[in-house]
């Protein structure tokens, strides 16, 4: 017999939105593994909130450079 939890695991992922859903999951978690690793983020050396924000802002938009070539191919 099937838990009544198990059985709406199941049901979920198999809803239309799901497969999307994991798509922009995916992308999102791809752009914060970037700023965590390669960018340096993952323990700040910065103290307060507005320079730690100023930082991710500065951070995040490198990444959306680093992003740009790929963003720009023109699918045949």
């Amino acid at each position: 017999m099937v838990s009544s939890d198990a059985a709406l695991a199941v049901m979920g992922t198999r809803h239309p939105g799901y497969a999307a859903s994991i798509r922009i999951r995916k992308r999102i978690e791809e752009a914060f593994g970037w700023i965590k690793t390669v960018a340096g983020m993952r323990k700040t050396k910065l103290r307060g909130l507005d320079k730690v924000d100023w930082a991710f802002a500065f951070t995040a938009a490198a990444y959306n450079l680093v992003r740009l070539p790929k963003l720009l191919v023109v699918s045949p």
